[in-house]
């Protein structure tokens, strides 16, 4: 399987995209390259599942025009909005980010929780979670109270995280945390170290997790059928 690993996120925000570029840079050409892309036709922040749903049109028709350079793809925004729709569309590898983030949360321990951005998006966070069967494993998901927007600053952002993340170690029992939105990446090594669980990037995990699929040339459509 050749061509480029491509990472959409579906907000048009350019400043949430370098951060996703940023936290996955250990992971480029292992063994795809990767190219992290915005789309354009998306809102400024995805806080709502009028939102999510509203990007993945656009979003499908921007891998539509990727698909003779991809090798596969990852779509980057927590809720996986089109995910399932895109493999319907393509034989090569695609991932959710939030699929990812919850996979390897459960080989890392018994129970994990989720930072929310808002308390809109936790609704469809437990939708997602359900589908995938996975809600007993599930210590709490707690909200920042901070739009996509509020991520960009860092002193705010960091202070919330770790109260957050320490709410859901010491009074919901998570062993492992999952950053729940995408404009979350740069954070994670700090929080990790404040609280001294792991946590999970879910860009991070998906292209890792994506990486070893080209590897192994391995999809949902073998065979391209």
């Amino acid at each position: 399987m050749t061509g480029t690993l491509f990472v959409i996120n579906p907000n048009s925000s350019d400043t949430v995209t370098a951060g996703i570029a940023e936290a996955i840079a250990p992971l480029r050409n292992l063994p795809a390259p990767v190219t992290c892309l915005t789309l354009a036709e998306g809102p400024p922040g995805i806080e709502s599942q009028a939102q999510a749903d509203e990007t993945i049109a656009p979003m499908l028709a921007l891998a539509a025009r990727l698909e003779p350079d991809a090798a596969g793809y990852v779509v980057a925004c927590f809720g996986d909005p089109g995910v399932h729709a895109l493999r319907d569309r393509t034989a090569k590898p695609v991932l959710g980010i939030q699929e990812a983030a919850v996979a390897t949360a459960l080989t890392l321990g018994q129970r994990f929780g989720i930072i929310a951005i808002l308390p809109a998006s936790i609704p469809r966070h437990l939708r997602s979670l359900g589908a995938m069967g996975v809600l007993d494993r599930l210590a709490g998901d707690r909200a920042l109270n901070l739009g996509v927007a509020a991520l960009a600053d860092p002193d705010a952002t960091q202070t919330r995280l770790v109260e957050t993340g320490r709410a859901l170690r010491d009074l919901d029992g998570a062993e492992v945390l999952i950053l729940g939105c995408a404009g979350m990446a740069r954070y994670r090594a700090t929080l990790e170290q404040a609280l001294t669980i792991p946590v999970i990037d879910p860009c991070q995990a998906a292209v890792a997790m994506l990486q070893g699929r080209i590897a192994l040339a391995q999809t949902h459509r073998p065979g391209g059928g």
